[in-house]
């Protein structure tokens, strides 16, 4: 598979992990953004890059993931990285994928 099909396609993955990861999720945006893949907010906002519409959905779920569980822990540290590698399994590779992505974006 190479993307999702729309914004409401990604919407319900979103949605599916909110539930498996029991968050609850108020307001989810696809929008253009150009510094960051994701954000979230204190109060449920949950906004995701419209770039990821047409990646990989593997990147998608990382993405998702990463910042769903920043509901329950606000930082990157060992309890975050254990959640994210219970969920995902192996997810550096994801990570560093995103981040040679980024990176090939600036420079162009």
């Amino acid at each position: 598979m190479n993307g999702w099909h729309d914004r409401e396609a990604f919407k319900a993955r979103v949605l599916e992990w909110a539930e498996k990861l029991d968050v609850k999720a108020h307001s989810i945006y696809v929008r253009p953004m150009r510094r960051k893949w994701a954000s979230c907010s204190t109060a449920g906002t949950l906004s995701f890059n419209d770039e990821l519409l047409g990646m990989d959905p593997k990147l998608g779920d990382y993405v998702i993931v990463h910042e769903l569980l920043h509901f329950s822990v606000p930082n990157h540290g060992k309890l975050w990285k254990a959640l994210m590698r219970a969920h995902l399994g192996d997810y550096e590779p994801l990570s560093e994928r995103l981040r040679s992505i980024s990176q090939s974006a600036t420079s162009s």
